[in-house]
């Protein structure tokens, strides 16, 4: 039996295939690149490049691997993009996973596990979001996710393929061990963006919106070390196979820090200043986003190791030093 991880050459990606192949399990991986990174992959993982929709490629590697479980991460993840490009994140993130979905059915794979994310509850809250709170996208992104959510839910019903839906908080940092990071030129998120600028590959950080109803006025978000992240997906993995039904959890500490608090903690481990710029609050953005992850720390006995701040920092910190590295190398 193998594991298809869609999007493996990715951040989160990346890090889930050496969690997977740590823990001895054969790994399978589709990605076309357009985001990953073919050297990012585990060696060790048999590699695909090609598309989750493509029905001949994922009909042949399911039945020539054995496939018994996917792992879906492959998808586009940038909330401001998907508000001026609609059509193609519910085409990219949708259609795509519809038919993934349809291609996992068919060639008789049993679980599903699915990259969601806090985006799809409703805006106002500032509470720690459990998983009945009110459902409700904000962006087309939020909704585009959601939306798979759905159709998972509604095959469960109709055919046997179980699922655990894990809907993510801010997930962030890089393997301890120094095997993967986030290397994506041009990020969005914020942990990777202040670690840019403590190595001067940004001339500054930008910080959206210092007029929140918020401890320090600028937003407030749940960070989670994306090798917690994997962690958790590995165990839903197990709970799946062990019989343990359908799931949906949220992935988060339950605790949030500032934009401000993250900027301060950069500068503190990296030693170093760097200029901070103020600008007016983005559509989609919201004031605090927090998870209440009390249902997969029960259900999955998921414990997390890296949930302060500092260890997120450090780990992201020391991925951009071995990314300078490899620049320098070629």
């Amino acid at each position: 039996m193998a594991v298809l991880v869609t999007g493996g050459a990715g951040y989160i990606g990346s890090h889930m295939v050496w969690e997977l192949l740590d823990a001895g399990e054969d790994v399978v991986v589709i990605d076309n690149l357009s985001t990953g990174f073919e050297w990012a992959m585990a060696p060790e993982a048999t590699f695909y490049k090609g598309d989750v929709a493509d029905r001949r490629l994922v009909r042949r590697v399911i039945r020539d691997h054995s496939v018994d479980a996917i792992i879906h991460f492959a998808g586009s993840v940038v909330v401001p993009e998907s508000i001026s490009r609609p059509l193609f994140y519910y085409e990219n993130n949708t259609c795509k996973s519809r038919a993934l979905i349809e291609h996992a059915v068919a060639g008789g794979v049993r679980h599903f596990i699915f990259s969601s994310t806090a985006a799809i509850y409703a805006a106002g809250d500032s509470r720690p979001l459990d998983e009945e709170a009110l459902v409700a996208p904000q962006t087309p992104y939020g909704m585009s996710k959601f939306m798979v959510e759905l159709m998972l839910r509604d095959v469960a019903v109709a055919h046997p393929l179980d699922y655990a839906i894990l809907r993510y908080f801010n997930v962030a940092g890089a393997d301890p061990k120094g095997r993967a990071g986030q290397s994506t030129k041009g990020a969005t998120h914020l942990i990777k963006v202040v670690c840019e600028a403590a190595h001067g590959r940004r001339d500054h950080v930008d910080v959206y919106g210092a007029d929140w109803e918020t401890r320090d006025g600028t937003g407030i978000r749940d960070y989670i070390h994306v090798s917690d992240l994997v962690l958790a997906h590995r165990l839903a993995l197990q709970r799946l196979r062990n019989g343990g039904g359908n799931l949906v959890a949220n992935c988060g500490y339950g605790r949030g820090y500032s934009v401000r608090e993250v900027i301060d903690s950069a500068k503190r481990v990296a030693g170093k200043d760097f200029p901070v710029a103020f600008a007016p609050r983005r559509p989609g953005d919201l004031p605090s986003v927090i998870a209440n992850a009390a249902r997969a720390r029960k259900e999955l006995a998921w414990t997390p190791r890296f949930d302060a701040i500092d260890d997120i920092i450090e780990t992201s910190l020391a991925w951009e030093d071995s990314l300078s590295r490899k620049n320098s190398a070629a």
